[in-house]
């Protein structure tokens, strides 16, 4: 059941969505070759904890990191390690921060130097996916207009997404419902009404939609071994459409 959040509900989001967007913000200044996934790790934990919140996903059904470290075909849940990024890796780092009972969540995909032509598309395909998703966030819409907005678009491009894996429902719990799909028809499921919290997150593969959970049982993988990426804002409805927490900026898009 997805629930509309208070104000003060919703102000402590902000305030952990701005932490979630500042541990992006250190991390896209650093990010090159050379650099491990463990070493981007660390940075997102100092960040989050200077900022007197805890990492989300740090112990969250024995997730052993805070921050989810997805490199090229990982689709998501990359578990940081001594993996060494390339010049032409993309990386997506999933973040998630819990701002005194209440968390933020936002993950972005990253190029490690120059990246070839079809890397670059896929992570302009996905991230502005997502925008079209927000685009359809408005009181009175049903949940699935976004789920068909972020399809249609994603699909328009021959790429597809994964049937398993998605957005969801966030608040004083990191994961709440329901869940969002990247895909599906329009007119579906709750209507959006003032104050709901949700994290939409389209995650996009060059190939097949298939994916694999390897021996971790946390790291997913695209089952052909193709490229992915992977968007995601926490945003809550407004009387006008949507606000994005997890940025540092006035207005995004």
């Amino acid at each position: 059941m997805i629930t509309a959040k208070s104000p003060r509900e919703i102000e402590l989001m902000r305030k952990a969505g701005e932490i979630v967007a500042l541990a992006h913000q250190a991390v896209a200044k650093v990010i090159q070759p050379g650099m491990t996934t463990r070493q981007i790790d660390a940075i997102v934990e100092r960040v989050i904890l200077e900022n007197q919140a805890s990492p989300s996903f740090k112990g969250y059904g024995g997730f052993p990191a805070a921050t989810c470290t997805s490199v090229n075909n990982t689709l998501v849940h990359g578990i940081p390690d001594d993996t060494v990024l390339k010049e032409g890796d993309i990386i997506s780092v999933d973040i998630g921060a819990n701002y005194k009972g209440y968390h933020g969540d936002s993950a972005w995909t990253y190029a490690v130097g120059s990246i070839s032509v079809q890397a670059q598309h896929l992570m302009d395909v996905t991230r502005d996916s997502l925008y079209e998703g927000l685009k359809a966030v408005k009181p009175g819409a049903y949940l699935s207009d976004v789920s068909n907005a972020i399809g249609d678009y994603v699909y328009s491009f021959g790429y597809s997404v994964p049937f398993e894996y998605t957005g969801h429902g966030i608040g004083s719990k990191l994961h709440e419902d329901p869940p969002i799909p990247n895909y599906g028809p329009s007119g579906k499921g709750p209507i959006l009404k003032v104050g709901m919290t949700l994290a939409i997150e389209p995650m996009v593969h060059i190939g097949k939609p298939y994916t694999k959970v390897m021996a971790d049982e946390w790291t997913v993988k695209t089952k052909d071994g193709s490229l992915a990426a992977h968007y995601e804002h926490t945003i809550v409805v407004t009387a006008t459409g949507y606000e994005i927490l997890t940025t540092l900026q006035k207005e995004e898009s």
